[in-house]
C-alpha cells in the first residue's frame, strides 16, 4: 500500500482555500455545545486559536486537510474546551511530594503547618497589621513576630523581610554602605536564580574585600585587610556545596574574640537558618540560629521557608541598635512582608514557642522521620497499589534548598516499573499531581516527603494516572 501525503498550501489560492475553511469567532460563540464555557474565556481563547491557525496555515505548516477537520464543530469544539480548560487551571495548585527532597524549591519548598494556613485564612480579609488592637494607633506591621523571633533567637532585636537574599541585602546596605566588608573568598557563594554575594555587596553600596583561598582562610586574613574603612566581617554559610579535604576558616565566635569590643561588626547570613534546637538527623553540622547568635554576631539572617518551616521570608536578629537601623533603611519598604506572611509566619513560631514543633511542622517532622517510621508508610502506600506491581525499596532522600547536600539521608520509597511516560502521567494527575523520581526503569515514590495522611490521596492520584496491568501485558 503506497501512503499518500496530504498537500501543504504552498500557493496564495492554496492559502486562501485553506483559511476559507476556519470559523469565525462569531459561529464560535454562537455554538451551543461551548455555552456552558465563560462567554469571556471561549472568545479570548478562539481568537487566539485563530491566530495560531491563521499563522501556520500562511508559513505553509498545516496541511489542508487538518485545517478543514478543525473547522468542523467537532474539531474547534474539542480544541477550544481543552485550551478553555487550560486556561482555567490555576499555576499555584497543589501537588504531593515523592521525590524525597523535603525542600523542594520547585514545588514551594517548605509545606506550612496546618496552624499557619488557618492564620492565612484568617488575615485573608481585614486583619490586624499596622494598628495596636487596643488602643488603635498606628503601629509597626511586624511587632509580633518580631518579638516572637527575638524571643526564640535570644536577641535584642528582630525583622522581617520577603526572603533571605533581602534580609543579606538590606542588612549590607543599612550597616556597611560606603564602608568595606571582609569575606573570605571560600564563601563568596552564588545560590539559585544567579544570585552572587559579589553582587549583593556592590548592590547594597560597600566595597568587597576578599581574602584567603577557595580552601583556606587564616583568622590573620582578616586582620591584615582591616583598616579604618572597614566596618565588617562577613561569614556566609556555603550551604549549598561543601569543600572537603585540606579547608578551614574561622568560625563566627571566631571572628568575634579577633574583633575584640569596638572592631568590625560580625555579620552572619545563615541561609536556611535551623531555628530548632534539637539534633535532626543528617543536619547535625547545620549551622543553628541560636548558635550564631551565642557567638556573639551582631546581626544573623536567615530564610524563615526553609528550615524553619514557615513561608517565605527572611529574618535579621541581632543587638536592637543595629537593628533598628535596618529597619529605618529606605530599602526596607520595598522588601517587607505581606499580612498573609506575617500571619503565616506568627502561627509557625507560636509552634515553636509553645508547641512540639517536631510534630507539629511538617518539614522537621519528615526531616526527623526514622527508618521504622518510613517503611511503615511505605509498605502502607504499597499495599495500596499492590495490583500496580508496587515493591518497596531503600532510597536516599535529601532535606534540599542547599541544607547539607553532599549528605544523603537513609529513607524507604514505594517502587513502580515504568519511565518518562508513566512520570509524565503523575504529574498530569487531577485533581493533585505527583512529582516523583525516575531511576533504573522505575517510578520511585519516597516516603519522606509523603505525609501519613495524604496517602490514600496519593495512591488515588496514582491509580488515576497508571496504566493497568492488563493494559501493560
Amino acid at each position: 500500500m503506497v501512503a499518500t501525503r496530504t498537500p501543504m498550501p504552498t500557493t496564495d489560492s492554496d492559502r486562501s482555500r485553506a483559511l476559507r475553511h476556519l470559523p469565525s469567532v462569531d459561529v464560535i460563540a454562537r455554538d451551543e455545545r461551548l455555552q456552558s464555557l465563560p462567554r469571556q474565556l471561549l472568545l479570548r481563547e478562539a481568537r487566539g486559536w485563530l491566530d495560531e491557525l491563521r499563522a501556520r496555515v500562511l508559513a505553509g505548516e498545516l496541511p489542508a486537510a487538518a485545517v478543514e477537520a478543525l473547522g468542523r464543530p467537532e474539531g474547534y469544539g474539542a480544541a477550544l474546551r481543552a485550551r478553555c480548560a487550560a486556561a482555567l487551571r490555576p499555576r499555584h495548585e497543589r501537588v504531593f511530594n515523592a521525590t524525597g527532597i523535603v525542600l523542594h524549591t520547585g514545588i514551594g519548598r517548605a509545606p506550612l503547618p496546618r496552624a499557619a494556613v488557618a492564620a492565612i485564612a484568617q488575615a485573608a480579609g481585614y486583619a490586624i497589621v499596622e494598628v495596636d488592637p487596643v488602643t488603635g494607633v498606628r503601629d509597626q506591621r511586624e511587632v509580633a513576630v518580631a518579638r516572637l523571633l527575638a524571643g526564640l533567637c535570644g536577641t535584642g532585636g528582630a525583622l522581617v523581610v520577603n526572603n533571605n537574599a533581602a534580609a543579606t541585602t538590606l542588612m549590607l546596605a543599612a550597616l556597611c554602605e560606603g564602608r568595606e566588608v571582609v569575606v573570605s573568598r571560600g564563601e563568596l557563594v552564588e545560590i539559585g536564580g544567579g544570585f552572587r554575594v559579589p553582587d549583593v555587596m556592590r548592590r547594597a553600596g560597600c566595597t568587597m574585600v576578599e581574602v584567603g583561598t577557595t580552601n583556606k582562610t587564616h583568622e590573620r586574613d582578616f586582620t591584615a585587610a582591616t583598616n579604618e574603612r572597614t566596618v565588617a566581617w562577613l561569614k556566609v554559610h556555603p550551604s549549598n556545596f561543601r569543600i572537603e579535604g585540606f579547608t578551614g576558616v574561622p568560625s563566627v565566635a571566631d571572628l568575634v574574640r579577633l574583633a575584640g569590643p569596638g572592631g568590625p561588626l560580625v555579620l552572619d547570613d545563615l541561609g536556611s537558618g535551623l531555628l530548632l534546637d534539637a539534633p535532626l538527623p543528617g543536619l547535625e553540622h547545620e549551622p543553628r540560629v541560636r548558635d550564631s547568635v551565642a557567638a556573639g554576631a551582631a546581626v544573623t539572617c536567615f530564610s524563615g521557608d526553609k528550615l524553619l518551616g514557615g513561608p517565605q521570608c527572611g529574618a535579621l536578629v541581632g543587638r536592637a541598635d543595629l537593628i533598628a537601623r535596618c529597619r529605618a533603611h529606605p530599602l526596607y519598604r520595598a522588601l517587607r512582608c505581606d499580612k498573609l506572611t506575617l500571619a503565616a509566619l506568627e502561627a509557625t513560631l507560636l509552634l515553636y514557642r509553645d508547641g512540639d514543633p517536631r510534630r507539629d511542622v511538617p518539614t522537621l517532622r519528615m526531616l526527623a522521620a526514622d527508618a521504622a517510621e518510613l517503611r511503615a508508610r511505605s509498605e502502607r502506600l504499597a499495599a495500596l497499589l499492590h495490583d500496580l506491581g508496587a515493591a518497596v525499596v531503600a532510597s536516599d532522600s535529601f532535606a534540599g534548598a542547599g541544607a547539607n547536600p553532599a549528605r544523603a539521608l537513609p529513607s524507604c520509597a514505594v517502587a513502580l516499573r515504568g519511565g518518562d511516560a508513566e512520570a509524565a502521567a503523575l504529574l498530569a494527575a487531577r485533581p493533585i499531581a505527583v512529582f516523583a523520581r525516575r531511576a533504573d526503569g522505575r517510578v520511585v515514590l519516597d516516603a519522606r516527603t509523603l505525609l501519613e495522611e495524604d496517602l490514600d490521596e496519593v495512591a488515588a492520584a496514582v491509580r488515576r494516572a497508571w496504566p493497568s496491568p492488563r493494559g501493560r501485558a
